[in-house]
């Protein structure tokens, strides 16, 4: 009998469930190539090779004990000793290279679990090695209580403007920008699309279109490793009025093979705040407060003076879920799951 525990959270909707022991060994001597070889040669991160860890991953995400928009990590020994854990990224069709939302929860979790000791009032750094690279989840504490989560992103690059791209709804000018994955930003607008909960069927078809048409263009390629390369998410946006500390925009991101992220999506928001940089509208002190299509807000700054690319910082909120022990027991005819 297969026996799974986690502990579940939310990260403005949008979930991450986390697995912390009981796991295979997997083999590399970094996150990046445990990550790489639990896809397997020849697989992709929407495509992984079966496999044991694949196994866990396909019995937690699909019904009955998960669902399509479900998202995960399990947690593996970290790069070297500068960063307290590693994890591998996962949702239903595979593996992602970063997570800006599960960043967020994982260093909730660090400080709720104990991994990671933390004041009760003051602040945290959770460093955790990611399939990108090292990211870091600054925990933010009142009175014994967790109250926000920054997360800090790899350094990320602009690599396209106004790729031209056709699709069933019209022509759109895409920008891509690499923020420990890649995104495809598309204004909603000019695909004749609003970013809401009524329109969602139509968002989720015109990202997936945008993701096939970029699908080998060179500006989704990633200079330092295949892993990071290729379309991760499209990124439909709308503006918002301005507030006193900078832009707003809302968004969805569809993201692998056409799930919803329900957070404002925080790798996505770090691509967001790149291309903002870029065009002039994000400065420094200026704040981009970030909504997502189901009106939960990131808020994004661009740290100044790094001098190794463009380096984010997004900060929202997580709260634990719950705690579960999954069970698959021999004889059951649907094995994993399913999905619908």
């Amino acid at each position: 009998m297969t026996v799974v525990r986690t502990t579940d959270y939310h990260t403005a909707g949008e979930p991450f469930r986390i697995v912390s022991e009981g796991l295979p060994a997997i083999p590399g001597d970094t996150v990046a190539e445990r990550c790489a070889n639990t896809i397997g040669a020849g697989g992709s991160g929407t495509a992984p090779r079966s496999g044991p860890l694949d196994d866990i991953r396909r019995l937690l995400v699909q019904e009955p004990r998960g669902h399509a928009g479900m998202y995960g990590g399990f947690v593996v020994p970290p790069d070297d000793d500068g960063a307290h854990l590693g994890v591998l990224f996962w949702h239903k069709d595979g593996f992602s290279t970063a997570c800006g939302h599960g960043t967020i929860a994982l260093g909730a979790w660090a400080v709720d679990s104990g991994l990671v000791a933390a004041p009760d009032d003051g602040s945290v750094q959770v460093r955790i090695d990611v399939p990108s690279g090292r990211v870091s989840a600054t925990v933010h504490r009142e009175a014994g209580r967790t109250t926000g989560i920054t997360f800090r992103n790899v350094p990320a690059r602009v690599a396209a403007r106004k790729i031209p791209v056709a699709t069933s709804r019209g022509m759109a000018d895409v920008d891509i920008a690499h923020s420990g994955a890649c995104y495809a930003s598309v204004p909603a607008a000019q695909l004749g699309l609003d970013v809401n909960v009524a329109s969602l069927d139509e968002l989720v078809r015109a990202g997936q279109e945008v993701r096939a048409a970029l699908a080998g263009h060179p500006a989704t390629w990633h200079p330092d490793s295949p892993l990071l390369s290729g379309v991760y998410g499209v990124i439909l946006y709308e503006e918002l009025p301005d507030t006193p500390q900078g832009p707003a925009q809302r968004n969805v991101t569809v993201f692998a093979d056409g799930q919803i992220d329900r957070s404002p999506c925080g790798s996505g928001t770090s691509a967001r705040l790149t291309l903002l940089a870029d065009d002039g509208r994000l400065g420094p002190g200026d704040t981009l407060h970030h909504e997502s299509v189901i009106g939960t807000v990131f808020t994004g700054r661009v740290v100044p003076g790094t001098g190794e690319g463009i380096v984010t910082e997004v900060t929202g909120t997580a709260h634990r879920t719950g705690e579960h022990t999954f069970v698959l027991e021999p004889g059951d005819s649907l094995a994993t799951g399913f999905l619908l």
